[in-house]
């Protein structure tokens, strides 16, 4: 049996991020200053300060402005909410990110519903929820939008596929969904409690695996031809005593022999969520300074 195409999720992210270089020196030419993005640290957090540090750096890549805040673990509600105010209120600021997870004391909910909706570039704020929803334009959580613009590369029209979506988290599967039925898909939300799971997603031309769960979905659970994106990423042991390795959602090993294109893990998903990131941090400045923006720019 054929194994299944590789879906560059790497290659694909380093072209979108050359589109919006070329698209944000464009706006500063026409705007008179760059777009900006501020990020906003608080705490140790490991896995966290690298994310951050790769904003950073490639925010300044594409040649936009990068604001950095970090503060400490310590810090009380009220000083985080009066940072994110003055973000909002800072017109070099077109996007904000409070990297999560926030420490225990921080109400997260609260501090995204501070954020303004037009510099919600992470697509959590309620209302851009809302928006996404209805069918409004409103900024769309970075991975599901990189996943939906792998599948459209792969696949072209999406429309009358049947897509199932495991798992139902407002970061990744409820977004998920609300793109893949704006793409005219019959879409499926799945999760944990869903009975005879394996049977809900053989009936699918398309697979998004969400779940946190290393290698839960088998290749006997998937459509032979199906293209599926794995955007788990769980840190399992190694061979080697004392090593760990990266795995997916998916049994990459096994489902490439059934699926017709899969996404790796690392290398799939991963490198697009920072991609989209700088991508909406780019629409939302031409929307606050009132440039318009080619529709096929990004």
């Amino acid at each position: 049996m054929s194994q299944a195409a590789i879906i560059d999720g790497k290659a694909f992210a380093a072209s979108l991020r050359a589109r919006v270089a070329i698209a944000a020196a464009a706006f500063e030419r026409q705007a008179g200053r760059k777009a900006g993005l501020a990020v906003v640290l608080v705490g140790e957090d490991p896995a966290s300060q690298v994310y951050v540090r790769n904003k950073g750096k490639q925010t300044v890549e594409a040649g936009m402005a990068s604001f950095e805040h970090k503060l400490p673990a310590d810090t009380d509600q009220g000083t985080l909410l009066a940072l994110v105010e003055r973000l909002n209120a800072d017109r070099a600021v077109d996007g904000i990110l409070v990297q999560l997870p926030l420490p225990g004391h921080l109400d997260e909910q609260a501090v995204i519903a501070t954020i303004s909706p037009d510099k919600d570039v992470d697509g959590f704020h309620v209302i851009n929820a809302g928006r996404l929803a209805v069918g409004q334009p409103g900024f769309v959580p970075c991975t599901p939008l990189g996943c939906l613009m792998l599948l459209k590369d792969r696949l072209g029209s999406l429309s009358g596929l049947d897509a199932v979506v495991i798992g139902r988290s407002n970061i990744v599967g409820k977004p998920m969904a609300q793109l893949l039925l704006a793409e005219s898909c019959t879409v499926t939300i799945a999760h944990s409690r869903t009975q005879n799971l394996p049977e809900v997603v053989r009936r699918a031309d398309i697979v998004v695996a969400a779940v946190g769960r290393p290698e839960m979905v088998k290749a006997d659970w998937l459509k032979p031809g199906a293209t599926v994106i794995d955007v788990g990423i769980n840190r399992v042991p190694a061979a080697e005593e004392g090593k760990t390795r990266l795995v997916g959602d998916v049994d990459f090993a096994g489902a490439s022999a059934v699926a017709g294109a899969i996404t790796p893990v690392p290398g799939g998903v991963g490198p697009m969520t920072i991609a989209v990131l700088l991508r909406n941090t780019l629409v939302a400045a031409h929307r606050n300074a009132g440039v318009a923006l080619e529709d096929d720019a990004l």
